[in-house]
């Protein structure tokens, strides 16, 4: 690994990289003490998605990812498809885990202006700014709705919500991206999330949560639903489940 963390892949192995290029493609997981929850379904995810855009294959390098990530300590990797001149290439970013939140406040951004919601990365400086743009709003997510103004996702995750006993989200489709956790939650809850279109107003009493690969499941306090301290005792019952889902990372890359 290069000192600042970051290379590039190319069919003879890996070379130092920096932070330079046009980022296309993007994804990212938590690695804990070597071990990865639906490190498959990322790697499938990436795949497709940079099948969007001329460039290398992405097996042997989601190969070479899986073989380079460390045994020990907390990880947020991100691989990335960056176009650099003419040249489309690999690249991964080794970073060191952000602590894990167990809360989240959302800010209502308005109508989603992404150009290519389905894709990790094409969007990436938009939500950056909209996620700062919450911060400076005293929240920490930035809430996307649709043009109907129906609930989408956050600026970093996936949003779903409990109908009773059922786990609801937005449906499915190119407006969304294909959250990994959402797709873990659904294994766990023995049926897919079941897709709901949403206004805030209509999720006022329910309990809401945000979902993703580095903090897990979050309830959502403010901006967003109904928050109560079992809502928060539920959410970490869940949240302990879906850490059981966690499994080395070559092996999972082999099934």
């Amino acid at each position: 690994m290069s000192d600042n963390g970051i290379r590039w892949w190319d069919d003879d192995g890996w070379s130092p990289s920096d932070t330079t290029g046009t980022v296309r493609v993007i994804d990212s997981w938590l690695v804990d003490e070597g071990r990865v929850r639906g490190f498959g379904l990322h790697a499938r995810r990436f795949a497709e998605a940079c099948s969007r855009f001329s460039g290398p294959g992405t097996d042997g390098f989601l190969r070479a990812v899986a073989e380079s990530l460390p045994a020990r300590g907390r990880w947020f990797p991100r691989v990335e498809l960056v176009e650099t001149g003419s040249r489309t290439r690999l690249r991964l970013w080794l970073r060191p885990a952000p602590p894990r939140t167990r809360t989240v406040r959302l800010w209502n951004s308005g109508p989603d202006r992404r150009s290519l919601p389905a894709v990790k990365g094409v969007d990436l400086d938009h939500l950056t700014a909209l996620r700062a743009a919450a911060v400076a709003a005293g929240a920490d997510e930035a809430l996307l709705l649709s043009p109907e103004g129906h609930v989408l996702e956050g600026s970093t995750t996936s949003i779903v919500w409990w109908r009773g006993d059922t786990l609801c989200g937005p449906p499915p489709g190119p407006g969304l991206l294909p959250g990994i956790t959402r797709a873990l939650l659904g294994e766990l809850a023995g049926q897919p999330v079941a897709g709901e279109s949403a206004t805030p107003a209509e999720l006022a009493d329910v309990p809401v949560w945000t979902v993703n690969a580095l903090h897990g499941i979050r309830p959502v306090t403010e901006g967003l639903g109904r928050f109560l301290e079992d809502d928060a005792a539920l959410a970490e019952r869940w949240q302990a489940r879906l850490e059981q889902l966690a499994v080395p990372v070559v092996p999972a890359l082999n099934t």
